[in-house]
């Protein structure tokens, strides 16, 4: 039987997208800005794969809470 998985909230997923690229892009935000000084970047190859292993965990790290919450309790 499939469970329904809960959804992240739009928010909680934005906020955690800003704090990845401020922390290893040293972004302000990642909304545009319509000017290519402000919009385009110069990033390092080992900062790219710090943030996506960053993304990665975080991914892992919901999945198993999700699927933590979806096991029920067995009774002994």
């Amino acid at each position: 039987m499939m469970t329904k998985r809960k959804p992240t909230s739009d928010a909680a997923r934005d906020a955690l997208l800003i704090a990845i690229a401020e922390r290893h892009f040293f972004l302000e935000t990642l909304e545009t800005r319509d000017s290519d000084r402000l919009d385009f970047h110069d990033v390092a190859v080992w900062a790219i794969r710090s943030a996506l292993e960053a993304a990665y965990e975080a991914g892992r790290r919901a999945g198993a809470e999700t699927a933590a919450a979806a096991t029920p309790e067995r009774a002994d």
